[in-house]
């Protein structure tokens, strides 16, 4: 078995990845795949958190398109996280992984509130700690949720799992033959105006020297190859 390449790393999922074929809620199939990797991945002695978007479930800025105020929308979205926190955790202790969800938005009968040294306490204990609820604020996605939270956890990267194999030049679905960059810097990155990931949270993870990794969380094994250095999808770094 290969060796990891990174000892802690935060590992942002999309909502619509849980989702499966139906593009909407919750497919039990898709996250119980996802689970039995990050097992797999715990048993290299990786200490993972999670942050998981909530598009499958709620999308604040359609809602607000049609009319909805924005924080409202915001909150609604940051719920949706919470449930798909706790569905995440249902799948990996089933498969024998301990986890923790802790909230930005606090709701104790059902996740811990955030606290930065309880949060690195559970990933010393091996546990897989689910990142819920946030920032706690509106107006911040989860992408920037995701590298805020890497930061206060000390992660060595952000590795953002998406429905497509990294960075283009232009959209792979529109055009055959768009060229996929291996290495981006982050200024590169923002002034293509790619949307694979919020600017704020690239622009974060700049300030302070976090790299980002964008793959294709649908090709089985893509998580574990990541993680033990294969060259999967982007890299962005300085």
């Amino acid at each position: 078995m290969p060796d990891a390449k990174f000892k802690r790393v935060l590992i942002k999922l999309s909502g619509e990845i849980l989702a499966g074929e139906s593009g909407f809620g919750i497919d039990a199939t898709a996250i119980r795949s996802i689970a039995e990797e990050i097992r797999e991945i715990c048993e290299l002695g990786v200490q993972l958190a999670l942050v998981i978007g909530g598009g499958n479930i709620f999308r604040g800025i359609p809602a607000t398109a049609g009319g909805m105020d924005r924080a409202s929308a915001d909150y609604m979205g940051m719920l949706a996280t919470v449930i798909n926190g706790l569905a995440f955790q249902d799948a990996l202790e089933r498969g024998g992984t301990p986890t923790r969800v802790l909230s930005a938005i606090e709701m104790h009968q059902v996740a811990e509130p955030y606290i930065k040294r309880r949060a690195v306490r559970h990933l010393e204990k091996k546990r897989v700690v689910i990142f819920a609820g946030g920032t706690g604020n509106p107006y911040f996605s989860s992408d920037t949720a995701a590298a805020l939270r890497a930061m206060e956890i000390n992660a060595e990267a952000v590795l953002k799992g998406t429905k497509v194999d990294g960075v283009y030049d232009s959209d792979p679905v529109k055009n055959r033959n768009a060229q996929k960059y291996d290495t981006l810097t982050y200024l590169e990155f923002l002034n293509r105006n790619v949307k694979v990931m919020d600017a704020t949270a690239v622009t974060l993870c700049m300030d302070n020297k976090l790299p980002i990794l964008i793959f294709n969380l649908n090709v089985p094994q893509n998580i574990k190859r990541v993680i033990c250095g294969e060259k999967v999808g982007t890299v962005i770094r300085g």
